[in-house]
C-alpha cells in the first residue's frame, strides 16, 4: 500500500525515497529502468525489430560504456536503449568502493529556475546533507552527462526525475532480467512504456 508522507523540509513537502530502507544500495546487482519525461522518444525509434538511435541515443550508449571507467566499482554487464528508456543490470562491487558510505549535498527546491533535465539551478538554492548510495552516484552522473550533452548541442531532452530500480535477489530472477532486456527491442509493441505515435 503506498503512504503519502507528509514531512517538511523547508516548509516544503518532500517525496520519500523509493528505495528499499532495509537496504544500502552499496553492493549486488540492481535492474534499473531510466525513462524520458512523459516517455518521449528522444532515443531513437524502433523500424522492423530494430532500434535506430538519435544523436542522444548514440550518446546515452557511449555513455553507458564509459560507466566502469568512470566509477571502477560498477560494471553494466547487460544494458538496452529503448526510444523513451533504458534498462541496465547495474553491478556494484562493495569491495571496491572509495569509502563505505558518503554524504552528497541534495540541492532541495526553495526557488530558480528548471534546466533542461528539469533540475534546478543553485540560484535560490539550499544545501541538505544526505547519505546517497553508490548505484544513486552511478545513475546520477549518467543521468547529468546525457542532459549536458543535449544541453551542449542544443537538442531538445527531459529525463523524467528518479529512477526504477529492483534489487536482484539471486540467479534465476537475473536470468528472467537478462531475458527481458535481450529481447525488449523485439516485444516493443507488448511493452508497457510503448506509445504508438
Amino acid at each position: 500500500m503506498f503512504t503519502m508522507y507528509c514531512d517538511k523540509f523547508k516548509n516544503k513537502y518532500r517525496i520519500d525515497s523509493a528505495r528499499a530502507k532495509w537496504h544500502d544500495y552499496d553492493d549486488g546487482f540492481y535492474f534499473v529502468t531510466i525513462c524520458t519525461k512523459n516517455r518521449e522518444y528522444f532515443f531513437g525509434t524502433i523500424q522492423n525489430s530494430e532500434m535506430i538511435l538519435s544523436e542522444t541515443g548514440e550518446y546515452v550508449k557511449q555513455r553507458i560504456k564509459m560507466i566502469h571507467e568512470h566509477h571502477l566499482y560498477a560494471e553494466i554487464p547487460l544494458w538496452t536503449v529503448m526510444p523513451n528508456h533504458i534498462h541496465l543490470i547495474v553491478s556494484i562491487d562493495g569491495g571496491r568502493l572509495p569509502h563505505k558510505k558518503r554524504d552528497i549535498p541534495i540541492l532541495e527546491k526553495i526557488s530558480g529556475t528548471e534546466d533542461v533535465s528539469g533540475n534546478v539551478s543553485t540560484n535560490g538554492m539550499e544545501c541538505a546533507t544526505n547519505k546517497q548510495s553508490w548505484l544513486s552516484v552511478v545513475i546520477r552522473q549518467f543521468k547529468q552527462s546525457v542532459t549536458r550533452f543535449a544541453k551542449q548541442n542544443n537538442i531538445e531532452f527531459y529525463w523524467q526525475s528518479r529512477f526504477h530500480d529492483h534489487i536482484v535477489k539471486n540467479q534465476k530472477e537475473l536470468d528472467l532480467i537478462s531475458e527481458y532486456i535481450e529481447n525488449n527491442v523485439k516485444r516493443w509493441e507488448e511493452d508497457c512504456f510503448y506509445i504508438n505515435l
